[in-house]
């Protein structure tokens, strides 16, 4: 797939959602007076920003123990075009693979970086977190969360955070190919709960799984991230009814 062409159905990314008068979608950021506690009054397709039940993110506790099915992943090196959206660092990925969750298989088609992590774990937020992104042939959505913690430089995103794009629309192509699966801890143990995306609209129905163990970067790497996105985290959601359970 052209990235020209990925580029048209990639989520989570400021383009998602209706259009305003002028053509452009609704402007909003991680601050001010078109924050997060805006979000749901910006647009009529923002509504379930404010009146969603399932809305992420979440502070993971107490969570149940659940006989979960071992993370079926499919990854395998790619092609990658890292891209500056205006809202985060995006990673876009040709054919990086799949996830398949109750037989249904979900394409990887990008990930991306927040800072703090958005979700919390037992109330703590890490320095950061990915979100890979996934799509299944229907149009619903599979996130895994991969949350990063200060230590030794990460060589598997050293490619990506070295010369980030520095404005927004700036973009550039990885060098030969990138392979998430590299990413990864090496404990897949998981936390799995129903959610939805974290950027407007904030449309739910969204499978989440967040991993347990989490993977390092250097100082360097997250202040390097930091110095285009100090803080692009979208606030704690209530849980309501949901059930968050852990394998």
């Amino acid at each position: 797939m052209k990235f020209a062409t990925m580029l048209g159905v990639v989520l989570l990314s400021s383009t998602m959602g209706a259009l305003a008068a002028d053509g452009h979608p609704p402007h909003w950021e991680y601050k001010g007076k078109v924050g997060p506690q805006a979000w749901g009054s910006l647009d009529e397709s923002f509504s379930a920003c404010k009146m969603g039940h399932e809305q992420s993110p979440i502070d993971i506790h107490g969570a149940k123990k659940a006989d979960l099915a071992p993370l079926a992943l499919d990854y395998h090196a790619a092609g990658a075009e890292v891209v500056n959206n205006g809202h985060t660092v995006q990673v876009n990925l040709a054919d990086g693979g799949t996830l398949t969750l109750d037989g249904v298989a979900y394409k990887l088609v990008q990930f991306h970086f927040h800072t703090p992590s958005e979700e919390h774990i037992n109330g703590k937020a890490y320095p950061m977190v990915a979100h890979l992104v996934h799509k299944s042939a229907d149009g619903k959505l599979a996130v895994i969360g991969v949350l990063l913690k200060e230590g030794k430089a990460n060589a598997t995103l050293k490619p990506v955070f070295d010369g980030l794009p520095s404005a927004e629309g700036d973009k550039k192509a990885l060098d030969g190919t990138f392979d998430v699966a590299s990413l990864l801890p090496a404990d897949h143990g998981y936390y799995r709960f129903t959610g939805s995306l974290t950027t407007p609209p904030c449309s739910e129905g969204v499978k989440w799984q967040i991993l347990k163990q989490p993977v390092e970067i250097s100082h360097e790497q997250l202040k390097a991230f930091q110095k285009l996105y100090k803080a692009n985290a979208r606030p704690i959601q209530p849980l309501y009814a949901r059930a968050v359970e852990q394998s």
